[in-house]
């Protein structure tokens, strides 16, 4: 940057000079024009006439291209604020003239939205300027972990993070891991988080965080006066309900199947699937998969041997083998009574044993 603004000086002196030494040149030529023998000399006096410009003419040059250039960095700053850099870099890459009204740019990115439960009841109980500190204070922790992992925040929805994950040069393994390890270090951040609100007498947080990979659309939504950049595409809403069913089953951290996959091919972490469920409009199955490396070993060894009894279960389920798989999830509830995914199970199969019109899929 200021590189660039040291040049940018140099070059207009240069400048100043040059047309001085025209100027100076071009009127010697004048009063000498009876000599023609005689080459245009720059004399003594000239030559000090142009040392006073340049030490007249540089100062004033030099502060007023260093004030321009610190309001642009102020101004560049400012912005990145409102819309992210990575949202930018799409439009930088077909030229600037494209940062205008309805530009679409489709990307392949990993989705994640990140929600506070029981967040309604926990702002009633707090005035307005509380609960601005306090969303403020969480959204803080919750930023470093996004960033870390070649993550950016989109947008801010009441309590609700939605962010994208766009490594650069990466592909989309690269894309869900990231994601995957941003989820993980935004439970420790929450856990420490929740250590100093414990501290001074404060409720914990807890949130839950929705995973999916797949095509956006990023583009540029309004009017002519008011102009924001936007995030559209299925995989959004796959996230976003995604997100949504964390509370129900219990879990931090749920992902779509096809993250997951994408994400394990190069590094080991732990998951289970928990079920399928069937989007509005959609004709096809998603499998939710829990993700818990972030828990403690006992935990996550008690989830390990659960993964084959869900699969099994799921199996005797969808084959109506009904009886069978509630027996086995009912087991199951007994052996793990503080896992909250066979209450679901154990659920799902009594309805289907007395709903013959219910075709036990869990519908968002």
């Amino acid at each position: 940057m200021v590189a660039g603004v040291v040049f940018t000086i140099l070059v207009c002196i240069y400048a100043v000079v040059l047309t001085f030494l025209y100027w100076k040149q071009k009127n010697e030529k004048l009063v000498k024009s009876n000599h023609p023998a005689n080459p245009p000399v720059i004399s003594d006096t000239a030559e000090q006439e142009v040392s006073a410009v340049v030490e007249h003419v540089e100062p004033i040059v030099s502060q007023a291209m260093l004030d321009k250039a610190d309001e642009a960095q102020r101004l560049h700053q400012t912005f990145q604020k409102f819309v992210p850099r990575q949202f930018v870099d799409h439009f930088a890459q077909g030229g600037a003239d494209l940062l205008k009204l309805g530009y679409a740019d489709e990307d392949e990115v990993a989705v994640m939205f990140c929600d506070i439960r029981g967040f309604t009841s926990l702002s009633e109980q707090m005035n307005p300027q509380q609960l601005m500190n306090f969303l403020n204070a969480y959204f803080l922790r919750m930023n470093a972990p996004i960033h870390d992992n070649h993550g950016f925040i989109d947008k801010f929805i009441g309590d609700a993070i939605m962010a994208l994950f766009d490594h650069p040069n990466g592909d989309l393994a690269d894309k869900a891991l990231d994601s995957v390890q941003a989820a993980l270090d935004l439970q420790k951040a929450l856990r420490l988080y929740n250590h100093h609100r414990a501290k001074s007498g404060y409720a914990p947080v807890k949130n839950g965080v929705g995973l999916h990979l797949g095509p956006v659309v990023l583009g540029t939504v309004g009017s002519d006066d008011r102009m924001d950049t936007t995030v559209i595409g299925d995989a959004v809403n796959v996230a976003q309900r995604i997100e949504s069913l964390t509370n129900y089953f219990g879990c931090d951290i749920l992902a779509s199947r096809s993250l997951v996959d994408a994400a394990s091919q190069s590094t080991i972490f732990a998951f289970r699937t928990i079920d399928k469920v069937l989007l509005r409009g959609k004709s096809s199955q998603i499998e939710v998969v829990e993700i818990y490396q972030h828990l403690s070993e006992e935990e996550i060894n008690q989830r390990n041997a659960c993964k084959d009894i869900i699969v099994t279960g799921m199996a005797m389920r969808d084959s109506r083998d009904l009886q069978n798989a509630l027996a086995l999830f009912k087991q199951a509830q007994k052996d793990y009574p503080h896992d909250p995914v066979f209450n679901h199970h154990v659920n799902t199969c009594e309805r289907l044993l007395h709903d013959s019109e219910w075709d036990g899929n869990i519908r968002l």
